[in-house]
């Protein structure tokens, strides 16, 4: 598993949405972590999944927990800051589906899946504002500011403004981390 960036240009995908869905606001980019954590370094860290109501279908469902308690961090860098500003913390045991359901409903159609093949999770978002996962969200769709402190302000990132991503599972006296998930807006190509 790695952290994960897949950066939205919110201005193309609000745009094509209707009647496209996230089709080139998506492909804006995408960024991920340094280590990738193999699921056995995970195991001990499972959670109980989530209740689904209404239950999903059969080939959706599994009784071992395969939920995660991973601490995930987001913080803003602006270009003037001197150090970044914690935005988001949240935790990935808010997921709703697993892994495991989301792989298997990627498949059933017959889509095929190959050893090195990229899945997300999507957004993960917690139950209170301050774990809100994304900046759409933590803005309210831009209709409220974030403080980043230092009088800085945003609604949207702008160009030169850095997004950190941390995550960890904490154990007794140790920790299994990913690394930073790190990128920079860069302004456009004349």
């Amino acid at each position: 598993m790695v952290l994960m960036n897949d950066w939205s240009a919110r201005d193309i995908q609000k745009w094509e949405y209707v009647p496209l869905g996230p089709f080139l606001g998506k492909s804006f980019g995408t960024t991920i972590s340094p280590w990738v954590v193999p699921m056995e370094a995970l195991m001990p860290f499972a959670q109980p999944n989530s209740v689904q109501d209404p239950k999903p279908l059969p080939y959706l469902c599994h009784d071992d927990p395969y939920t995660f308690d991973i601490n995930l961090f987001v913080s803003v860098k602006g270009e003037t800051m001197k150090e970044p500003s914690t935005i988001s913390k949240s935790n990935f045991k808010y997921m709703y589906w697993t892994m495991k359901q989301q792989l298997a409903h990627h498949t059933v159609s017959g889509c095929n899946v190959r050893p090195g093949d990229l899945l997300a999770s999507g957004t993960i978002s917690g139950p209170d504002a301050e774990s809100f996962g994304s900046m759409l969200e933590l803005s309210w769709k831009g209709t409220k500011t974030i403080d980043l402190g230092d009088g800085q302000t945003r609604k949207f990132l702008q160009d030169g403004d850095e997004v950190i991503m941390t995550g960890y599972c904490q154990g007794k006296g140790y920790r299994v981390g990913f690394g930073q998930c790190r990128g920079k807006v860069l302004p456009a190509l004349q």
